[in-house]
């Protein structure tokens, strides 16, 4: 059999995945599959237990979605606002993962950590709704076990190729330490690269809650569309004044008789992932000159404007935006029944 030359001792291996996962499911931008996949050739090389792994790898994660559940269930929906502001992965979408928990419930925690954009944002999700800690706790931990299983089975599986790797590296003047930094440096400069394109893209699509309280006083004042889901307009029932549903799922086209008007949308917090998303799924409806309201409705009830309540019907179908011209002239906007 093959001495494994790592520069972590024996000992301390199960400390490190601990380490490493735990780190990555609070969400700093270090990628926790590297060292699962070392640590399971470890166990396979028998400098290590399976069981030692998998219990750091599983109580790691454990621990960091227990306190993002906590902090959910604390703070509410304005802390997953400000989580998927300020997280550095684009692809975490408040809006993508509400309408996936809607969809599947707390058992989509079984593969959360394997896809894009929920591994973070499943645990703190689920804390601002009203499943049970215990139901949160076994979905969670089926999901880890299977998540931990993949990646140390998957090192385990591949040790002979692992450790030419490692072999490569000492002979190289390296150590494992060294190929782990370039991991990380090459994974946040990729993000770090992304970011930057991205808010250069959202500068130019934006639109500050102050300039759109000046274009609704003007004389061409702006359609404003409501993108909310349907779920978060029932818990807070309150719009922008004069602000209509829009459905951005629909495959159904606005009239084009709309596109003479300046047209603004908000959701509940388009200031990263979500403006992307809801600009591309306009654009697919032919409407290029659409503008997200920066920080959504939160950041216009910040600032002091004002909302309203919402109509009784407001969501009582899906809606198709529409307009019809009064005998004054003027545009209304009306919903009809969907056919299903």
């Amino acid at each position: 059999m093959w001495h494994f030359p790592v520069a972590i001792p024996s000992s301390l291996g199960p400390w490190a995945v601990f380490l490493s996962v735990l780190v990555t499911q609070l969400g700093l931008p270090v990628p926790a599959a590297p060292m699962l996949i070392l640590g399971g050739t470890m166990a396979a090389m028998g400098q290590a237990s399976y069981a030692s792994m998998f219990a750091a790898a599983i109580g790691a994660t454990l621990l960091a979605d227990s306190l993002w559940f906590s902090a959910g269930r604390l703070r509410g929906r304005r802390f997953l606002n400000g989580l998927v502001r300020y997280s550095l992965s684009l692809d975490t979408t408040l809006r993508i993962a509400r309408k996936v928990f809607e969809r599947y419930g707390a058992p989509i925690l079984v593969i959360a950590k394997f896809l894009p954009g929920l591994g973070l944002m499943s645990a703190p999700l689920l804390g601002t709704t009203a499943i049970a800690v215990p139901v949160f706790l076994f979905w969670d931990l089926t999901g880890a076990t299977l998540w931990a299983t993949v990646w140390l089975l998957g090192g385990a599986a591949l040790d002979h190729e692992i450790v030419r790797i490692v072999l490569w590296v000492r002979s190289s003047g390296g150590t494992i330490f060294d190929a782990f930094a370039a991991i990380f440096v090459t994974f946040l400069l990729y993000r770090w690269v992304r970011r930057l394109q991205f808010r250069r893209w959202l500068a130019k699509v934006r639109i500050e809650p102050a300039q759109l309280d000046a274009m609704m006083k003007s004389s061409d004042p702006p359609l404003i569309f409501d993108a909310r889901p349907r779920a978060i307009r029932q818990k807070d029932a309150y719009r922008i004044a004069g602000a209509y549903p829009l459905d951005l799922d629909s495959s159904d086209q606005i009239d084009p008789a709309l596109m003479t008007r300046p047209l603004v949308v908000y959701c509940v917090c388009p200031n990263e992932a979500t403006a992307k998303k809801i600009i591309q799924q306009l654009q697919r409806k032919n409407i290029h000159h659409v503008r997200a309201l920066k920080g959504g409705l939160d950041a216009w009830e910040k600032h002091g404007y004002p909302v309203e309540a919402l109509p009784v019907d407001f969501d009582a179908s899906r809606y198709t935006v529409k307009p019809e011209l009064e005998m004054d002239g003027e545009y209304t906007v009306r919903a009809r029944l969907s056919d299903t």
